[in-house]
C-alpha cells in the first residue's frame, strides 16, 4: 500500500510517499481502504520528534480516518452494527496516512448521513477530545460558559458547535479580526482577538465580573496564570496541549479561594475501553446533531496525500506547512 512517511524528524518536507505491506486486522479490528485522512496538530509534534508513538501504534503519522471497510473481525463488526462495504470514521493510535488502515471496532462509526468522506475524516480526533474533555472532565452544563482559547482551530471549530448545541454559551479566542467573524459564523456568543485585547477583562466583563465556567486551553504555558484570573468560582481549566509551554506559574490562592480545578488529558495513549465509551457517547448524542445540520463540518483546504506541490514532496507535508502557518480555519485533510 501507499503511505506517508516521516523520513527523518524535521520540517514538513520530511513527510514522503512510501510504501507498506498491507496491514491485516486482528481480533477486535477491521481494515478500512481510506479514502481521506485527517491531518492534526498531534502529527505535526510526532513529524518533529516531540510526540513519541505509544507502544504498539504504528510508526505512520494519522489520527483519523474515513473510508469502506473491506475485512475484519466479522463477529464482532456484527456485533457493532457494521459489515464490509459500510462507510466508516475512526480514531486511530496511528496509521492514518495510508491507504489501507486498520482500526479497533469500537473506535469505528458509520459516516454520519449526507456528508463526504473527506468530511468525515476530518471528525474523530476533534469529536473525542472535544467531548472528553469539555463535557466529562470539564463538566460543561447548559448555560454554562465555556472560553475556546483558539477557536478557528480544528479543535475550536468543533467545540464552538458542541457547546452551543450543547446549550453553553461560548467565547472564543482567535489571533486576526476575521478568524473571529469566523468564530462567530460558527455560533460563538462573543470572540475576542488576543492580540488587540486582553482577554481575561474581556471574559469578565462579558460575565458582568463573574467569570467563566470552563476554560479549554491549547497553550498552557504562561497562559494558565491569566486563565486562573478569568474562571468563575467553582471554575474547570482543561488543558489539552502545550503549544505554550509545558511549564506554568500561577497563583495557588485563587485556586483555592475559588475551588477551582485545573485538570488536562491526552487522548491517543488511551485505552480502546475509554475511546470506545466516548464513540458509544458520540453516536448516540452528537450524531444526531450532525445529521440534521445543527453542527457542521469545517474543512479549510484538501491535498491529494501523494501529491507533490509548492516545493515540497507531498500533499501531506503541504497541509503540514499550513497547518503551521496557523492561517487556516477548521480542518485539513488529505485524500488518496
Amino acid at each position: 500500500m501507499n503511505v506517508i512517511e516521516i523520513q527523518s524528524y524535521g520540517a514538513p518536507e520530511v513527510l514522503v510517499p512510501g510504501t507498506r505491506p498491507d496491514p491485516v486486522a486482528g481480533a477486535g479490528e477491521l481494515l478500512i481502504r481510506v479514502s481521506a485522512s485527517g491531518i492534526n496538530r498531534p502529527d505535526v509534534l510526532q513529524r518533529t520528534g516531540n510526540y513519541p508513538v505509544p507502544p504498539g501504534a504504528s510508526d505512520i503519522p494519522g489520527l483519523e480516518v474515513a473510508g469502506v471497510v473491506v475485512s475484519g473481525d466479522l463477529q464482532a463488526m456484527a456485533q457493532a452494527g457494521l459489515a464490509v462495504g459500510d462507510r466508516v470514521c475512526a480514531l486511530v493510535a496511528g496509521g492514518g496516512y495510508a491507504q489501507l488502515c486498520v482500526a479497533p471496532i469500537e473506535q469505528c462509526l458509520p459516516v454520519p448521513r449526507g456528508l463526504s468522506d473527506i468530511e468525515a475524516a476530518s471528525l474523530p480526533e476533534t469529536f473525542f477530545t472535544v467531548l472528553s474533555n469539555v463535557f466529562d472532565r470539564g463538566r460543561l452544563q447548559a448555560g454554562e460558559t465555556l472560553l475556546i482559547q483558539g477557536g478557528t482551530s480544528g479543535i475550536g471549530v468543533t467545540a464552538i458547535q458542541m457547546a452551543k448545541a450543547a446549550g453553553a454559551k461560548v467565547i472564543a479566542t482567535a489571533g486576526s479580526d476575521d478568524k473571529c467573524q469566523a468564530c462567530l459564523a460558527l455560533g460563538a456568543d462573543h470572540a475576542i482577538n488576543y492580540k488587540t485585547t486582553d482577554f481575561v477583562a474581556e471574559a469578565k466583563r462579558l460575565t458582568n465580573g463573574l467569570g467563566v465556567n470552563v476554560i479549554l486551553d491549547m497553550v498552557a504555558g504562561d497562559y494558565v496564570a491569566r486563565e486562573v484570573e478569568a474562571l468563575a468560582e467553582d471554575g474547570r481549566l482543561v488543558i489539552i496541549a502545550v503549544q505554550g509551554g509545558v511549564k506554568s506559574e500561577f497563583n495557588a490562592g485563587v485556586v483555592l479561594r475559588r475551588r477551582l480545578t485545573i485538570t488536562g488529558s491526552t487522548l491517543r495513549p488511551r485505552p480502546v475501553a475509554f475511546k470506545a465509551a466516548i464513540a458509544k457517547s458520540l453516536r448516540e448524542t452528537v450524531w444526531p446533531w450532525i445529521e440534521s445540520g445543527r453542527i457542521k463540518p469545517v474543512i479549510h483546504s484538501v491535498f491529494g496525500a501523494l501529491e507533490a506541490g509548492g516545493g515540497l514532496p507531498s500533499g501531506a507535508a503541504q497541509a503540514h506547512a499550513l497547518m503551521e502557518t496557523n492561517k487556516h480555519v477548521g480542518k485539513l485533510v488529505v485524500t488518496w
